[in-house]
């Protein structure tokens, strides 16, 4: 009676988090005069979605974040797998110092050095620029901490093995920690592309132009509150924002919950 007690809460908690969502994929696609209504015999249409994709440069601006958040994830995956690889296998002097600041760097808010951040980027003269947007954000200490900690589970006996089959350093670690660390890698992709498809507050202050704003700004520079709200504008603009991250979520829903639970990420 237990077990029965705990699935029906489970569900409903699951329908709880999800009801706005559907109600904003509803409202999406409704007339307004009956939007706030479910009856849903009448009032379907795509006017909204139409008229919010034609109002804006919505190509460029996902063209800007599919840039913007594959070229991240890359620099992201790279750096962290060096850096990681020299904190778990090599003694250095000043390695725990440098640690230390890896998780010094894990407490602290972007939004603290978004002053810096912005005096940095103008000073590399990279102001409304994708680039400007990804440098605070490339060298990423969650993802140098995540696979630090998986490398050091690594059997010393297939090292070992390897360096008597003659791999280099980096053939060490291609051939041995990286097919290890494989779920932990796609875990981490998976969280960094929500992150920065989502990210809002760094590249408003950066940007100015369409030519280099992501989605989120633009969508929000769209749907200004000068301009006055339209609830249903609204809806179908976080529907545009919303839709791909959740059509690669449920292609790859088996992918993603297997890599969660064998990295460990909670």
């Amino acid at each position: 009676m237990s077990d029965k007690i705990e699935v029906g809460m489970a569900w409903l908690l699951g329908f709880l988090w999800i009801a706005p969502l559907l109600y904003v994929f509803w409202a999406a696609f409704r007339q307004p005069a009956v939007a706030l209504t479910l009856n849903p015999f009448q009032g379907w249409t795509f006017d909204h979605v139409e008229s919010v994709w034609n109002a804006a440069p919505f190509d460029r601006y996902f063209m800007n974040t599919v840039i913007l958040v594959s070229s991240l994830v890359v620099v992201q995956l790279i750096l962290g797998v060096l850096a990681a690889y020299a904190l778990a296998r090599y003694t250095f002097p000043g390695r725990d110092i440098v640690f230390a600041f890896v998780l010094l760097q894990l407490m602290i808010f972007p939004e603290i050095l978004l002053t810096e951040n912005y005096r940095l980027v103008s000073n590399l003269g990279l102001q409304d620029t994708i680039p400007g947007i990804a440098i605070p954000y490339a060298a990423s200490a969650f993802c140098i901490f995540l696979l630090r900690q998986q490398f050091k589970t690594v059997p010393s006996e297939l090292v070992e093995a390897a360096e008597i089959e003659g791999a280099s350093r980096l053939e060490t670690l291609w051939k041995v920690y990286v097919p290890i660390a494989r779920p932990t890698i796609v875990a981490f992709g998976l969280v960094s592309i929500s992150f920065h498809w989502n990210n809002f507050l760094w590249p408003l202050v950066i940007t100015r132009s369409p030519e280099s704003r992501p989605i989120t700004v633009g969508i929000v520079r769209f749907l200004s509150p000068e301009t006055g709200i339209d609830f249903a504008s609204l809806t179908a603009g976080t529907v545009i924002v919303v839709a791909p991250l959740l059509a690669l979520f449920l292609l790859t829903q088996r992918q993603f919950i297997q890599s969660f639970m064998r990295s460990g990420i909670k």
